[in-house]
């Protein structure tokens, strides 16, 4: 006969570690544990109580460590690992430099080894999900060709973290000149409004879900905003015409739909194009109307809000006042260059006093929101909170560890607030996704660190070199002794 007592084997059991649940009670256990199996997690709760009801192939002891979903970073951009620090300080150059390179300077091993370096840096600071804009996002993106968007996914692949990569057109005027490379040898050609649509669509139809479904593919347009730009007026016609191409994709697909650089009245202007819904989810969004907000709470539309941002130097996201009207809000890193990491403890940091500064008042946005705008609020936005952003028997195995037993970290009091306040990238010891340890003790399995590392630097080299940009990582000559660049 079985033994109906007898513990069930599972792959994996988290044991002895303070858990952060993020779940619908909003669970802190103290000697808490997880049980996984394949790529699910099957239990929650502590440590004697798991220990009762499984055995497990493999353990990890989360003594002094707290356990967490895995982090949502919903708005970056492929591309920008390689471009770091350029322009020093200058944000117009810097700009000037992602459309030269993203256009004519990349090839596919550009997107391969960059897509690499980020999603190593995200596994590493306990990022497991990210959104990546395929380029520049609101000006220029890298669809002339599927080949890029494939080594960007294979790299993604590989490494093993999970990732939407935005598709969709450049801005207006078009065609648009794109080059590509065989060796040094450039060949330049003219792409259509019609060729990108193309692309975006075989992307969708070879990359989305790959991976066990850890590669996905979300559609993109760039923001429409006469107001802001006058110029743009000239191209409503093109803008309106690819406000229904594109969402028409993305709902054939049944895929998320997102923007990056909203800001007062562009919302509005989106409604009436019919680009908001509860699967779209809009960047920046700074400086928005009372029509902005009370047209996101009509549609359910997400807003990101990245406060480590350039944007968000020239105008507030209102993010209190979107949560109070009842609009999810989720986290974004905008990617890592010119001068920003994929580091969420950051960002959560910032966006913490940056509104509390705005509103001079240490109470706006407590702890436990700007972790839910990390983990399930993100997890929502990207229409995945029945999947991932919370430990939840059934969801998906995306956990970190953070260690608590560091100087910065001590007294052994309060988790929540030492996570948000206290903590940074380097403090994740361990990162899993699907189940699968990535990352151990602060050991990388997933991938090989210096082989990386080394592949993104030759591959910045030969980006600098094709494109006769490395004047833009001259030390600039206001960097000492002067208030202003």
């Amino acid at each position: 006969m079985l033994d109906n007592n007898q513990p069930a084997l599972i792959d994996l059991l988290i044991e002895n570690g303070c858990v952060i649940s993020v779940d619908g009670e909003r669970r802190v256990i103290e000697d808490g544990a997880v049980a996984v199996n394949g790529d699910r997690i099957v239990a929650v709760g502590t440590t004697t109580e798991l220990k009762a009801r499984y055995t497990a192939r493999k353990t990890i002891n989360a003594f002094r460590k707290a356990v967490l979903p895995g982090f949502i970073d919903c708005h970056a951009h492929a591309g920008h690992g390689l471009l770091k620090t350029m322009g020093g300080g200058d944000g117009e150059a810097w700009s000037d430099a992602c459309q030269t390179i993203y256009t004519v300077g990349s090839d596919e091993e550009f997107w391969y080894a960059e897509a690499r370096l980020a999603a190593l840096e995200r596994l590493k600071c306990g990022t497991t999900t990210g959104v990546c804009f395929f380029g520049g996002g609101d000006s220029i993106m890298r669809v002339d060709d599927p080949v890029y968007a494939t080594r960007h996914c294979d790299a993604i692949a590989e490494t093993g973290t999970r990732s939407f990569l935005a598709v969709g057109p450049s801005r207006p005027p078009g065609p648009r000149t794109y080059a590509s490379w065989n060796g040094n040898q450039r060949t330049d050609r003219e792409v259509s409004f019609e060729q990108m649509y193309a692309t975006c669509e075989d992307i969708i139809q070879t990359q989305h879900g790959r991976a066990d479904g850890r590669v996905n593919i979300c559609v993109t347009l760039p923001v429409y905003h006469p107001d802001h730009e006058p110029g743009q007026l000239q191209y409503e016609d093109i803008f309106c015409g690819q406000a229904g191409q594109y969402m028409d994709l993305a709902r054939r697909h049944a895929l998320g739909f997102t923007q990056d650089g909203h800001r007062a009245g562009s919302l509005k202007l989106a409604e009436g194009m019919g680009l908001l819904g509860a699967t779209s989810f809009m960047s920046h969004s700074i400086d928005l109307t009372p029509e902005d907000i009370a047209a996101c709470v009509a549609t359910g539309t997400r807003i990101v809000h990245n406060p480590s941002a350039i944007m968000s130097i020239r105008g507030r996201c209102p993010v209190p006042e979107l949560l109070e009207a009842g609009v999810t809000v989720a986290l974004g890193s905008d990617g890592i260059a010119p001068d920003r990491s994929y580091d969420m403890f950051r960002h959560m940091f910032q966006c913490m006093h940056y509104h509390r500064r705005h509103f001079r008042d240490s109470g706006v946005l407590p702890h436990g929101k700007v972790l839910e705008m990390v983990t399930i609020d993100a997890a929502r936005t990207l229409g995945l909170e029945h999947e991932i952003g919370s430990l939840e028997a059934g969801k998906k195995a995306d956990i970190i560890l953070v260690d608590l037993f560091k100087p910065h970290m001590m007294p052994l009091n309060m988790p929540v607030y030492r996570v948000t306040a206290f903590a940074n990238g380097a403090d994740v010891t361990t990162t899993i996704v699907n189940g699968r340890v990535l990352m151990e003790d602060g050991k990388v399995n997933a991938v090989d660190e210096a082989e990386v590392m080394e592949l993104a630097q030759v591959a910045a080299d030969r980006m600098i070199q094709r494109t006769g940009l490395r004047h833009l990582l001259d030390s600039p000559e206001k960097l000492w002794r002067a208030a202003h660049y």
